[in-house]
Parts: C-alpha cells; sequence; structure tokens
C-alpha cells in the first residue's frame, strides 16, 4: 500500500514539477514568438522553476495532510501513538519491579527471627 501512495505523489510531483531545462524551453519558445523579451528570458525560467517548486511543495503537503486525516479517521495507531505507549509501559514495568523488589526486602526482614522478636530463649 505504502509502494502505491509513493507512486502516486511521485506521479503528482512530475506533473507539477518543471526542470529549469523544461522552462527554459519555454521560454526560447515565447522568445520566439516575440512573447517575451530576451533580455527577460532568465527572470521568466527562475520564475517558473520557483512557480513550479511551489506548487509542488503545496500538492506534497496537501497529499500528506490528507493521508493523516484519512488514517486518523481509520483510528490507525501513528508513531506518536505507539511510542507514547511504549513509554507508559516502559515506565509502569520499572515502577513495579521496584515495588516487587521492595515488597521483597520488606517481606525478607520480617521473616528473619532478629525482626519477629523470637529470640529463641
Amino acid at each position: 500500500m505504502a509502494q502505491g501512495w509513493r507512486q502516486y505523489l511521485e506521479a503528482g510531483m512530475q506533473f507539477g514539477e518543471m526542470s529549469r531545462a523544461q522552462a527554459n524551453k519555454v521560454v526560447q519558445q515565447l522568445v520566439r514568438e516575440g512573447q517575451v523579451a530576451e533580455e527577460r528570458a532568465k527572470s521568466y525560467v527562475d520564475e517558473l522553476v520557483d512557480r513550479s517548486r511551489r506548487r509542488t511543495d503545496d500538492l506534497t503537503k496537501l497529499i500528506q495532510r490528507e493521508i493523516r486525516k484519512q488514517l486518523s479517521a481509520l483510528g490507525l495507531a501513528t508513531k506518536e501513538d505507539l511510542a507514547r505507549l511504549e513509554r507508559k509501559l516502559t515506565t509502569g514495568a520499572k515502577k513495579t519491579s521496584a515495588k516487587k523488589s521492595s515488597a521483597k526486602k520488606s517481606g525478607a526482614k520480617a521473616s528473619s527471627p532478629k525482626a519477629s522478636g523470637s529470640g529463641g530463649t
């Protein structure tokens, strides 16, 4: 399933992301057609590439938000949920172990002859 989402994301990025070479081709075509002045071509290429990157970033964020929303609706545990549970279990195990250790020490003292007061005289 993760592979499917990854392919979907990559396809979206390829659709939205324009390389500098692609932007250059588009702008050179516009220069040939007289729609863009030669001296402005570089700034148009930069603008196209920047706009393309922003669009790709926006698409990526939108997809990630939607995935989180869908996973939340399914009630699946997140990494953070599991880490919190692990910390809670680890802390609980340490406390339980400390209580058992303390109880064993207290029990050993209470059952010794000195502690019970029966010196055997």
